[in-house]
């Protein structure tokens, strides 16, 4: 069987659960599982997590997938609904909907239903990506009175750009367009991601989002989730294949973008491209072999990579490494290959094995 795999600590899950409640104690956690819990397994992730209070997805699939593994929980879809013609499926497994944009309002006054949806109104304090502009909210709130379907009162939510940089005066910017434009409404807030969470306490408000820190990686800028108590979910593992010499000026991978700098060991790893591992990394990543880190040389290939274990190693073949996890924070890996933890994570392909550690809750 080959080695790789990506192993999954679900104690390690709960701890950072339990993490995120102190440090946002006076907010209710919506736990974000979406993009299949950030690549760790969104049935595994949501059963281990019973005192999660609601989870929250991007699309209709991912939370049917959680009702079909027995989840009870309330579930947020943070997308909404794409058409018209999904609300009765919608209804049926009594999801939360987050509404963004006007078609989603008039949907909603078309719907003919004896049950009742529980609303999330979106509001755009800044980021111009979803929500209502701050200008529409009077016309929105008008318009949603009409809407015989949902519950009352809804429920209040918005998005941080570029909280993950402590130094960026905008989220201030945006915490304040929010409040400001729906001081007048005495409504349940949702507000602060993971980055939020860790350091715009003043954004907690009823609900947090956590997503990166539930999967223990840091979003903020030149930290890890160590730095905050958290731990690493994920270790993306592999073994050593082959192990051989190289001369001083040769090479190692297509198109030759390393050359031995004197007479070295390099290491065969089996992991690739094809299992996520990011083909753009560059030489000098960090890769954990036997209590050390050792550098990426070459091209990241599909099946495999290359690290150097020097003249003077002692590894052997079918010795463990350690892609991203435990031993090597993603955020460090990340950073090397030009990326963000999310992707790293998200990325684990379908032929990467999961072993899943812990117990389920």
């Amino acid at each position: 069987m080959r080695p790789t795999k990506a192993i999954i600590d679900l104690d390690a899950l709960r701890h950072n659960f339990n993490t995120i409640q102190k440090i946002a104690s006076g907010s209710r956690v919506i736990a974000v599982v979406k993009a299949d819990a950030y690549g760790h397994g969104l049935a595994h992730i949501a059963t281990a997590l019973p005192d999660a209070e609601m989870f929250a997805v991007a699309t209709p699939l991912e939370a049917y997938t959680l009702r079909d593994a027995g989840i009870k929980q309330p579930i947020l879809l943070l997308e909404g609904f794409f058409e018209e013609r999904e609300l009765p499926k919608i209804v049926d497994n009594d999801l939360h909907l987050v509404v963004h944009h006007s078609p989603q309002i008039e949907a909603l006054q078309r719907l003919k239903t004896n049950k009742k949806l529980n609303i999330w109104l979106k509001i755009d304090s800044g980021m111009n990506r979803l929500g209502f502009k701050v200008e529409e909210l009077p016309q929105i709130e008008k318009d949603l009175a009409k809407v015989e379907c949902i519950n009352k009162p809804i429920r209040l939510m918005s998005h941080f750009a570029s909280a993950d940089d402590p130094k960026d005066s905008f989220t201030t910017k945006q915490l304040d367009t929010f409040l400001k434009s729906t001081k007048h409404l005495i409504l349940e807030r949702s507000m602060a991601n993971s980055a939020g969470i860790l350091e715009a306490k003043s954004a907690h408000f009823d609900w947090v989002r956590p997503g990166l820190i539930l999967y223990g990686c840091s979003p903020m800028v030149e930290t890890t989730g160590a730095d905050y108590g958290l731990q690493p979910v994920m270790n993306l593992e592999s073994q050593i294949m082959s192990i051989r010499h190289v001369k001083k000026g040769e090479s190692t991978g297509y198109g030759r973008h390393w050359f031995a700098e004197k007479d070295t060991m390099i290491g065969l790893v089996a992991i690739g491209y094809g299992d996520g591992y990011p083909r753009h990394a560059k030489n000098g990543t960090p890769v954990w072999v036997n209590g050390r880190t050792v550098p990426l040389v070459g091209r990241v290939s599909m099946d495999m990579l290359a690290v150097e274990l020097g003249p003077e190693h002692s590894d052997n073949i079918g010795d463990r490494v350690v892609l991203w996890g435990k031993e090597l924070p993603a955020e460090v890996v990340a950073a090397h290959a030009d990326t963000i933890p999310y992707t790293l994570s998200c990325g684990v392909t379908g032929r990467v094995h999961f072993e899943y550690r812990g117990s389920i809750s």
